[in-house]
């Protein structure tokens, strides 16, 4: 390419010139990044599904800096997802670098931003590189954790911090939708809009851009294509293409549900070897995860069957299942969700199911470190008296078990607390347990 081709792409995603879109604030990413960026000098790693805002958290960044006396011309970043660069290889990598140095004369070591870097092939001994002759301050992002993480793995053994970016929580939902609770009075005066948005939350998922966009299901379907086209087929080489796409559909219209590849494979005929193949794939896009059944021994862990839950409620209802039947697996998979958010910021916290020899389950078990720290079972309609007593068996079976003396049972909107043989179960709204979860001010689980 020619050096005014490549200064252009770049001249159109940076603030040189100008001001550019930077999307709406997460400060939780962004406070998280600016201080890894301050505390260490090892490459930084943004990993994330697709569209979950990583480039904008990154621009943010950017802008960030600037606020803070770093000059533009000290700052660069590259979005390898613009159709306008033709090849993608190292030899791209350092004529960039090259037309920007030339370009832009940056005067102090500068900050390079590398988004979707995993589409340039060996972009990773470039970045080593960079890094080890001290020649950039760098931060790559990518839509593939495992990809990202082995690849540095491998070269940079202790020279990279990882920040994972999800969709939103319901907290910067809100925010998305001008809702911000400052005081606790906040919860009750604006209960009936919380409320109702929590509703779309559940049913079109939190994606930013979906958030914003008047046409959600379009928005959806393309993140979808994308995410079977761009991430998967063509990432990892997938010839089975109907396979793939089946085995999709089926994880994001059964989340929430136990599986093993043995059951599945004789649901689609497609073979359990690639199913477990494909599976693994699907894990390192971000679009499912696998939780396993809790046990004391290893090899049960592993043996038992797992439960598969996805990204985004909103892709579960725009490719799989339809909103109002399925209402209490979508509570459950976002459950899910913000436990895995929490796990994330804790590298001791691990996630479980729960479930004993007479089929009595309970959704999730919190382990921090060595220790069982909470039971949460999802129940949408508590009014039932035997659905009510069935999910208060299940708890306090585990709870004797596991020795927790404490459990929550979220729900649609029954909010209380039960007496068990020595044993306490709150219940409380979904939405409200939400809030709570992500620190807002005087809401409690």
């Amino acid at each position: 390419m020619e050096k005014k081709e490549i200064f252009d792409i770049l001249d159109s995603w940076n603030e040189w010139a100008g001001q550019k879109d930077i999307g709406l604030m997460r400060n939780s990413y962004v406070d998280r990044l600016e201080g890894l960026i301050q505390g260490s000098n090892q490459v930084i790693t943004i990993t994330g599904p697709r569209r979950a805002g990583k480039s904008y958290i990154m621009r943010r960044m950017g802008r960030l800096l600037t606020e803070k006396d770093v000059r533009k011309e000290n700052i660069l970043f590259v979005n390898f997802d613009d159709p306008r660069f033709l090849s993608l290889d190292t030899k791209l990598l350092i004529q960039i670098y090259d037309v920007y140095r030339e370009f832009m004369s940056p005067t102090d070591t500068p900050y390079i931003f590398l988004d979707e870097v995993q589409e340039i092939g060996e972009w990773e001994k470039w970045v080593r590189m960079m890094h080890e002759l001290k020649k950039a301050k760098i931060i790559v992002s990518g839509s593939n954790a495992h990809l990202l993480s082995r690849e540095l793995g491998t070269l940079l053994t202790g020279r990279h911090i990882d920040l994972n970016v999800f969709p939103l929580s319901f907290t910067e939902y809100l925010l998305f939708n001008n809702i911000e609770i400052k005081i606790s009075l906040d919860v009750d005066r604006k209960k009936t809009e919380i409320m109702g948005l929590f509703r779309k939350y559940m049913e079109n998922g939190s994606f930013p851009e979906v958030v914003l966009s008047n046409k959600k299901s379009e928005v959806l379907l393309n993140y979808f294509d994308d995410l079977l086209t761009k991430d998967l087929i063509k990432r990892f080489r997938v010839r089975k293409t109907k396979a793939m796409k089946a085995l999709v559909k089926y994880y994001l219209s059964n989340a929430g549900n136990l599986m093993t590849f043995s059951s599945i494979e004789k649901y689609l005929e497609i073979t359990s070897d690639t199913i477990e193949k494909f599976s693994g794939f699907l894990e390192d896009v971000y679009l499912i995860f696998q939780l396993k059944r809790f046990s004391f021994k290893v090899k049960e862990q592993e043996k038992s069957p797992r439960k598969i839950y996805a990204i985004d409620t909103g892709l579960c209802n725009a490719v799989g299942f339809r909103f109002s039947e399925n209402v209490g697996r979508l509570a459950e998979n976002i459950v899910y969700l913000a436990l895995k958010r929490k796990q994330i910021l804790s590298s001791n916290i691990e996630l479980f199911y729960w479930k004993d020899v007479q089929h009595r389950e309970v959704d999730f078990v919190i382990k921090d470190g060595l220790d069982v720290t909470n039971l949460i079972q999802v129940c949408w309609n508590m009014r039932d008296e035997k659905t009510k007593n069935r999910e208060l068996r299940s708890l306090q079976k585990a709870m004797k078990e596991l020795k927790v003396d404490k459990a929550i049972i979220i729900t649609e909107d029954a909010e209380g607390e039960e007496k068990l043989n020595g044993f306490t179960v709150k219940t409380i709204p979904l939405w409200k347990w939400l809030l709570a979860e992500e620190g807002e001010k005087g809401v409690r689980p």
